[in-house]
């Protein structure tokens, strides 16, 4: 990439924030909300991260209840945990040792944000979205996934009002851990259905 374009992508960042800026300020000049609104909106953002998601993935490992109603009602099972989806329906999907499962939105980005926080910039690009449906098996090897020929692959496509969350194989010999090692031991990616625990 040259200088011209990475100064046109600045410039353009630049005029967006300041956009941003401008708009901000101006809503908080018309109450509609405060600076303090702002700030505490943009903490609980930046508190949303993966290990939110591990901590259902752990209960459920630990918990068979737990896990069943998980399955069934994935954002009644977060809200359990403390864990705000909004009106969001979230979709648990159990990998198995028959059945591998990822996860994808092929219209834009939808990714459930409020477990596993900000999605990777692969995520978001137009090579996963289109690809991952097509040849799974093939993007998976890409991450350094490899998943038998035996096991089925299902892929599934969020939506504007629908989330996914894989709910991964917990490893062998992991009996004797807590819960709270065994949610450390999960990944984002695990948790989209890209790599395995």
């Amino acid at each position: 990439m040259n200088d011209a374009n990475d100064s046109g992508t600045e410039d353009s960042r630049g005029y967006y924030r300041r956009l941003q800026s401008a708009i901000e300020e101006l809503l908080i000049l018309k109450g509609v909300f405060t600076g303090a609104d702002v700030e505490r909106e943009v903490k609980a953002m930046d508190s949303r991260n993966p290990g939110r998601g591990a901590t259902m993935v752990a209960r459920a490992w630990v918990d068979p209840a737990f896990k069943a109603r998980a399955l069934q009602n994935g954002s009644a099972a977060a809200e359990e945990l403390g864990l705000a989806v909004g009106p969001l329906r979230l979709i648990v999907l159990e990998d198995t040792p028959r059945l591998h499962n990822v996860i994808v939105c092929t219209l834009c980005s939808c990714y459930p944000r409020m477990l596993l926080g900000l999605p990777p910039e692969w995520y978001k690009s137009r090579n996963y979205r289109s690809r991952v449906v097509r040849e799974p098996r093939k993007v998976l090897q890409e991450f350094g996934t490899h998943i038998p020929d035996a096991v089925e692959i299902r892929v599934h496509d969020s939506t504007a009002d629908m989330r996914y969350m894989v709910l991964p194989l917990r490893p062998a010999g992991t009996g004797h851990l807590s819960e709270e090692r065994l949610a450390q031991l999960v990944t984002r990616d695990s948790l989209i259905g890209v790599t395995l625990i």
